[in-house]
């Protein structure tokens, strides 16, 4: 048996492929468990992480992106240290965009994101993305080998948001590159990579963008966010409104990419499901909100307790980190009935924390539901199998998956399949 007693989840990369043992092993401790390293409490329980992210007085999601890396610029000392956390947000990697806000800076910033991904506007998009898609399924190998990461989710999630913004054709190219590389807060970085915000780049482009929306508005969303305006009627400086579509990109490329290789694994090695949902499209829904809970995107979110509280009877001192660790929270026997079976009839699909709860609920996740469920519809019906290549993941029952080095995502790095198409 592993000893987990003195692992460190930022730094060990054994737990990247299989972390299901040590989540077991956390949830042996308690759903809440300190952490050997860098003051962390893990929370493995669905009461308590639903009770945190309530609390958003005493949890602040200053550190949601990155964790406890690097260390706080600034002594955290008493049982309130909220003021301390606001004047020294903007020192904190990734304070200052959108996942990192608490009131009364969030709201506003929210409010200009949500009338983005409405179901009326998906609904109307569905054409265009099921273009952008058919496009992709047909420049797959006529021998049908593919690489699905790489050759369909990454180009699906980045085309479609630059579609749904209004990224000028000539350069979705830029955002294909500067979207495709890299993983976010990587397991065993730097503090100086992990601190790394790839938005930057990104962001002064898409100012650009929204100051010519202004100029000359268009029918696009990026148009109806240069026109947008707080609540209180101000209009959005040009680096607020441009944070706002950065985080579009984030939310809607990372959680859909993960979200469709995860379930193409399944669906390839469990022949019976697949046959299935194929037989039953009308159960794609279903699929997708079990997957979410059995094996989502977010492997775990992170908040800072900015004021001494208790969660559930068990104290939480101002300064430390809580890692909710969103894979095991989904798996929680007090929760879910028989947690580590995929089961498409479980009552209460949506019960599931993958894309966390509350305020902060990750914004991506109509986009995610719409192009995974979009995804499966075609390849399902496209495909009459859908197989794991065992050249390169190995037979049955000796599979080997590699997944991205990342402690917040969980999500393959290559996913190779082996397709045939339906007469």
């Amino acid at each position: 048996m592993t000893d987990f007693s003195q692992t460190d989840i930022y730094t060990d990369v054994s737990l990247v492929d299989d972390p299901w043992a040590y989540f077991e092993y956390l949830r042996d401790q308690g759903p809440i468990a300190r952490l050997p390293h860098r003051n962390v409490l893990a929370v493995t329980g669905f009461e308590e992480a639903l009770a945190i992210y309530a609390d958003t007085a005493s949890f602040s999601s200053v550190n949601a992106v990155t964790g406890p890396l690097p260390d706080l610029p600034f002594s955290p000392n008493g049982d309130d240290i909220a003021r301390a956390v606001a004047d020294y947000r903007p020192q904190i990697p990734f304070g200052l965009e959108v996942a990192g806000l608490d009131a009364p800076l969030h709201g506003p910033m929210r409010s200009l994101l949500m009338p983005l991904f409405t179901p009326a506007r998906l609904k109307a998009m569905a054409p265009k993305f099921r273009a952008v898609a058919d496009e992709l399924i047909g420049r797959f190998p006529a021998s049908g080998s593919v690489e699905f990461i790489g050759d369909y989710a990454n180009p699906l999630a980045t085309l479609i948001i630059t579609e749904l913004l209004g990224i000028p054709a000539e350069d979705r190219p830029i955002f294909l590159e500067a979207f495709g590389q890299g993983t976010p807060a990587e397991i065993g970085a730097s503090v100086a990579d992990i601190a790394n915000n790839p938005l930057v780049a990104m962001g002064m482009r898409i100012a650009g963008y929204i100051a010519e929306r202004r100029a000359e508005p268009r029918e696009d969303l990026l148009t109806q966010l240069a026109l947008s305006r707080f609540p209180d009627g101000s209009e959005p400086t040009l680096e607020e409104a441009a944070r706002v579509a950065c985080f579009l990109f984030g939310a809607g490329q990372d959680t859909t990419v993960k979200l469709l290789g995860n379930s193409l694994r399944l669906l390839a090695e469990r022949q019976d499901l697949q046959a299935k949902v194929r037989a039953e499209p009308t159960r794609v829904p279903d699929f997708v909100e079990e997957m979410l809970r059995y094996e989502g995107s977010i492997r775990a979110s992170h908040r800072l307790c900015q004021r001494s509280t208790e969660v559930c009877g068990y104290p939480i001192q101002a300064g430390t980190t809580v890692w909710i660790a969103n894979l095991a929270v989904n798996r929680d026997p007090r929760r879910f009935a028989d947690p580590n079976t995929f089961d498409m009839d479980r009552p209460k699909l949506r019960e599931h924390l993958a894309f966390g709860r509350g305020t902060h609920t990750c914004a991506g996740a109509p986009l995610a539901r719409a192009e995974t469920r979009l995804s499966l519809e075609l390849l399902l019906e496209r495909f009459a199998t859908i197989t794991v290549d065992e050249g390169r993941h190995g037979p049955e029952g000796a599979r080997v998956f590699h997944y991205e080095n990342s402690y917040v995502l969980r999500g393959l790095s290559e996913l190779h399949l082996r397709l045939e198409e339906a007469r």
